[in-house]
């Protein structure tokens, strides 16, 4: 079972993974509305390394990054549903649409993203990542899993039963 984390902690967390020369995997995202899809890639993600570690984006940043309207999730709870899951070992929340600064601090062994980074779209965190040697890992993309894609199937059939 995972724990949530300040930076500060998840640093010594890290530097515990280095002299015991162990591989630190981290992750980040939003994951808002915790599906199936999610779970997949943390235990894809996990299974890299010795310790995985997730960066959870604040409200604020989600609301940046997704809309006025998300995260539905608060941060807190997001969170603690990944806390539960046992493929993560920390969470950390940060304030940032990017987790290249967690990358700057934390240096993982193995940075990892989803394969919806496959289609050309920049990653700002992999050049941060190569430069202390570290790898990055796209993992492949479970079709048809998405937050986004969940909300708007059911906004689309709220309103059409509202409709109706």
């Amino acid at each position: 079972m995972g724990r949530l984390v300040s930076l500060a902690q998840a640093l010594g967390e890290r530097q515990q993974l280095c002299q015991q020369q162990k591989t630190a995997v981290f992750t980040n995202g939003v994951f808002d509305i915790l599906h199936v899809g999610h779970v997949r890639y943390l235990q894809a993600a996990r299974s890299l390394g010795d310790s995985l570690m997730v960066g959870v984006n604040s409200d604020a940043a989600a609301r940046q990054l997704k809309g006025p309207d998300r995260p539905i999730v608060g941060q807190m709870e997001r969170a603690e549903i990944l806390c539960a899951l046992s493929s993560v070992d920390l969470v950390v929340i940060f304030d940032a649409q990017t987790a290249e600064s967690l990358v700057d601090v934390l240096q993982p062994d193995i940075y990892v993203k989803g394969g919806d980074y496959s289609d050309g779209r920049a990653l700002p965190e992999a050049s941060r990542v190569s430069r202390y040697g570290g790898r990055v890992v796209i993992l492949p993309y479970t079709p048809g899993r998405s937050s986004t894609g969940m909300l708007e199937r059911l906004l689309g059939q709220h309103c059409t039963s509202e409709g109706e």
